[in-house]
């Protein structure tokens, strides 16, 4: 399998979990792509789209995305915009709309403020999972909820998580790993 995985605003391939679940998927021989997108300065979808560009063509049917924060709305507008099906995507703290934080609403607005495509996302995907936390401080239970409910899949919520950040203690995510791992024994059988 192949592993994308997209952070959301202010963010880069460094931070949080991405490294050390970058370095578990390669333990397994795993290919694992985080790319290092513009925020916030050039942060628009326009920009990350032609910034992903070339991972493009590493999409395919073997392909796992995993999308932090805003992260999951860009994933969103690439499985809008493609013609292949994927295996999965995991959303971590994933939102759609507005979550009433101005300088966050205004920055990410060209990522969410917009209509989905949801019937052509859910072709381009096998399986979604969605992972929120109870107390995050920048999406609420309604705003994982709504984006729940959009994309048809009950979110598996995780006691205390916060923003799955460092500042929540996620440097490491043994969760996401454990479920990553069952994606790929079901795969194998």
């Amino acid at each position: 399998m192949r592993f994308i995985i997209v952070h959301g605003t202010n963010g880069n391939p460094n931070e949080n979990w991405f490294p050390w679940l970058k370095e578990e998927l390669e333990k397994q021989s795993e290919e694992v792509f985080v790319p290092e997108f513009p925020t916030p300065k050039y942060q628009s979808l326009n920009n990350w789209m032609d910034f992903f560009e070339p991972y493009s063509s590493k999409i395919d049917e073997n392909t796992v995305l995993i999308g932090y924060g805003l992260g999951t709305a860009f994933i969103l507008s690439v499985l809008e915009k493609t013609n292949v099906k994927v295996k999965a995507c995991f959303f971590v703290a994933g939102f759609i709309g507005q979550t009433g934080i101005e300088e966050y609403d205004e920055l990410n607005k060209s990522f969410i403020d917009k209509k989905f495509d949801w019937e052509k996302i859910k072709q381009n995907c096998d399986q979604f999972v969605l992972l929120q936390s109870d107390n995050d401080p920048y999406i609420s239970l309604e705003k994982a909820q709504e984006f729940s409910t959009s994309l048809g899949v009950e979110p598996k919520i995780i006691k205390g998580a916060g923003h799955f950040n460092k500042a929540s203690g996620y440097e490491t995510f043994p969760e996401l790993l454990k479920i990553l791992k069952s994606l790929k024994k079901a795969d194998s059988k």
